[in-house]
């Protein structure tokens, strides 16, 4: 979830070739300022103690999640472009008996979660330790996870590529609505939060037309409000100083 606004023009389509399986990459740049010295340290020291990727589950995928904590979770979620990790480190703390992975692929970002980490340990506390981090494109990772391994999928504020060519790069479409429909368990939550209307057309025409997910919405004030577990992040902040609307979608997975 690097700079939404920014990422179609910062980066060429030469820039923007095709990731892992032939994946259009549906992010823009994957580094910002340069690394301080601390920053470095934390990529090259804690980012390993905390990675998660496709080979972790390259053996055998359902003994590698029951591992992946180290101590035994409720329930395991995946944020997908987690940006500057605020919805992330939130939820974490709030759900300590849950295990959560984030994907991002802009540095900048996994540095900011990182920072929360390792700022836990220094106090003690321990309440990120339900954290692990992929800091690149989730799909090959959703292509290795099990079958109906996880209990909530967030992807908020996607880069929204406005520009009319590209917008074959956004994420919120059928093939991942594919990967996403083969490792969430029946009755696991995805919710998608945009600030952009096309976007959120998008991703409404991609889930409500896959026979995998339903929405949960009776009436616009559940697409209009974020509930109270959903807290907000800078994205969604400068929509709003922007005069933006914000769209909340929630699905199910099909039982």
């Amino acid at each position: 979830m690097a700079d939404e606004k920014t990422s179609a023009d910062h980066e060429s389509d030469r820039e923007l070739a095709a990731d892992g399986a032939g994946d259009l990459r549906s992010f823009g740049r994957r580094r910002g300022r340069k690394a301080t010295e601390r920053q470095r340290m934390l990529l090259e020291t804690l980012l390993p103690e905390v990675a998660v990727g496709a080979p972790t589950f390259s053996n055998d995928a359902q003994g590698a999640i029951d591992r992946l904590f180290g101590e035994p979770v409720r329930e395991t979620w995946l944020e997908i472009g987690f940006g500057g990790g605020e919805h992330l480190v939130w939820q974490a703390r709030a759900n300590s008996d849950v295990g959560l992975i984030g994907a991002e692929p802009f540095e900048d970002g996994v540095v900011k979660v990182l920072s929360e980490i390792d700022a836990d340990r220094q106090t003690g506390d321990r309440k990120l330790a339900n954290v692990r981090l992929l800091a690149d494109d989730v799909r090959p990772l959703l292509r290795a996870l099990p079958q109906a391994s996880l209990d909530r999928v967030f992807i908020l504020f996607p880069d929204p590529w406005p520009k009319r060519r590209h917008a074959k790069r956004r994420l919120v479409q059928p093939p991942l609505v594919e990967l996403l429909a083969r490792v969430m368990k029946p009755g696991a939550e995805l919710r998608v939060g945009t600030d952009i209307g096309d976007y959120a057309r998008t991703a409404l025409l991609a889930l409500t037309s896959s026979p995998d997910f339903v929405w949960q919405a009776a009436g616009p004030q559940d697409w209009r409000v974020r509930p109270s577990d959903w807290p907000g992040t800078r994205y969604e902040a400068k929509a709003i100083r922007e005069g933006r609307c914000c769209y909340f979608l929630r699905f199910t997975r099909a039982k």
